[in-house]
């Protein structure tokens, strides 16, 4: 069956399924866990901050290299890097004067892998 241009897909009912809405409501996910995912998703929203993560993916990279990487301003990057280790994204290692920035854990690249996939498909 298909939809024309000006029908409307819209619940023409009022039946409340509550069966449906009580199992749904008991496994929904907490508040301020989808609060910080929002939080997340907002961060990686950014085209810079992307390319930032796909660089990290590949290797533990300093602000100047990330930079040059990137032919941007060390202080644009220290910006956004600011932004992805507040939501623990990524994290950093100091070596002497330099500090040395890699994916927090395993699930940025799962992340980052999955949403690839999904927009190449």
């Amino acid at each position: 069956m298909s939809i024309k241009k000006n029908e409307k897909t819209v619940c023409n009912t009022t039946i409340i399924h509550e069966d449906i809405l009580q199992k749904v409501k008991q496994e929904m996910t907490d508040d301020a866990i989808l609060f910080d995912m929002a939080a997340e998703f907002k961060v990686l929203s950014d085209p810079t901050r992307l390319k930032i993560i796909n660089a990290l993916l590949l290797s533990e990279m300093c602000v100047c290299d990330i930079a040059a990487l990137l032919n941007m301003s060390q202080p644009a990057i220290s910006h956004h890097l600011k932004s992805l280790r507040q939501t623990r994204l990524i994290k950093y290692r100091r070596d002497g004067k330099i500090a040395y920035y890699s994916l927090d854990d395993e699930h940025i690249k799962i992340m980052f892998s999955q949403c690839a996939t999904h927009v190449t498909e």
